[in-house]
């Protein structure tokens, strides 16, 4: 099957073998998700889950940064309202959902949203020399995008409030030590230990591998049904905060915020 279409939504697909190799391609913007690239990645993981030549996919970022989050300028389409608000979710939805095993290759930074798409992946590769970290709360916004679905079931519920509410970068090192990632490699053997690890799950059984990982899923699933709605609710409500306001005007002024507790 043909992907070329997708590189209107800023995404990079190419074949190695049985692995699709999906490239988040705004190295501009550090791979920050804008409208097209939210819509395109939801419609792309689908379609790979179920290409029969797709045995696995590995996810990565173009450039120095695997993904700095949603982009603060131009991430809903023209046509958002109030009442769709909620489609958000189905970016979570595709990545749990999506039956192609599927592994993060964290290149550079992976900040908010990105953070939540890496680790919603089922096995993680990070560069030591890459960051991590859901930091939703420094621009005013409940970590409320995937990130309060993962965070509490890779790291526990207190570990997981540690670091979101406080919304810092943490090194490789870090996450590796609190169990955050699976792998941290050199950043030059990244791509390498990524798709070495693709390739073993693509060669297996498909439908054993797919039904195990599906299966354990059933738990994400759980999980977002639980919190999911409810923090996509919260991170709108927030942007009716002056907290909010301010950080905007602060990411214009290009300053660190004043937040006064809205």
């Amino acid at each position: 099957m043909d992907y070329g279409h997708y590189e209107e939504n800023h995404l990079k697909v190419e074949m190695d073998e049985k692995v699709a190799i999906v490239t988040l391609n705004r190295p501009e913007k550090h791979n920050a998700v804008n409208a097209k690239l939210h819509t395109g990645l939801e419609h792309l993981l689908t379609e790979l889950s179920y290409d029969a030549a797709v045995g696995a996919i590995v996810l990565t970022g173009a450039g120095k940064s695997f993904c700095a989050g949603g982009d603060l300028v131009d991430f809903y389409p023209p046509d958002h309202t109030i009442r769709n608000s909620l489609r958000n979710r189905r970016l979570n939805w595709s990545l749990v959902h999506c039956e192609a095993p599927l592994i993060a290759a964290i290149n550079g930074t992976a900040a908010g949203l990105g953070a939540s798409i890496a680790l919603l992946c089922d096995v993680t590769f990070m560069s030591d020399t890459a960051k991590i970290g859901d930091t939703h709360v420094n621009v005013g916004l409940t970590a409320g995008d995937g990130g309060q679905v993962i965070w509490p079931l890779l790291v526990g519920p207190h570990r997981a409030k540690e670091y979101l509410m406080a919304g810092e970068l943490i090194p490789a090192a870090e996450a590796d030590r609190i169990g955050l990632v699976n792998h941290v490699v050199p950043a030059d053997e990244l791509m390498k230990s990524a798709l070495a690890y693709a390739h073993k799950v693509a060669g297996g059984a498909q439908s054993a591998v797919r039904w195990t990982k599906m299966a354990i899923n059933k738990m994400l699933e759980q999980q977002q049904t639980l919190n999911l709605d409810f923090g996509l609710a919260t991170e709108f409500m927030c942007q009716q905060t002056e907290d909010m306001q301010e950080a905007m005007k602060a990411f214009r002024e290009k300053r660190p915020p004043n937040f006064q507790g809205s």
